[in-house]
């Protein structure tokens, strides 16, 4: 047997309504968690015949918040970003602070040539061009029975 949580704060919804939303809303689906703690940038994947181009959207950002790192077939990108503002007007000080934080990582297939990546951003999208080896066709040989 295991205990649920029920957020029972409203009257108006059955607490059956209450489990299915704590369900699907809650730890075990990633659309909760990302709301909490902030947001994956989208990233779009497009393979051409002689490299892949991989985009992700990270508007505010600088080429020195990115972290890009290939671990055998694993391409990961990190960024971190502080920000601290502080305002004084009269008698009281605002001080605000804004911390973010992702990591995106992509598994390559085994054509890319890993030493030819090269990276830029611009207009607040992270473009990475992964060129693809050149594949020698293979040659059929025949062989001759003795």
């Amino acid at each position: 047997m295991s205990l649920i949580k029920f957020r029972t704060n409203d009257p108006i919804i059955s607490p059956f309504e209450n489990m299915f939303n704590d369900f699907f809303e809650g730890e075990f689906l990633p659309s909760r968690r990302m709301r909490n703690f902030g947001s994956l940038p989208a990233a779009n994947v497009k393979e051409t015949e002689k490299n892949y181009l991989v985009e992700l959207a990270s508007p505010g950002m600088t080429k020195d918040d990115f972290k890009i790192e290939l671990d055998e077939d694993l391409l990961t990108i990190r960024s971190e970003k502080e920000t601290e503002k502080e305002e004084k007007e009269n008698r009281y000080t605002k001080r605000e602070f804004n911390y973010t934080s992702f990591v995106r990582s992509f598994r390559l297939p085994e054509e890319v040539d890993a030493e030819n990546i090269t990276a830029k951003y611009e207009d607040g999208i992270l473009q990475l061009e992964i060129p693809k080896k050149e594949i020698e066709e293979k040659k059929v040989r025949k062989i001759a029975i003795k």
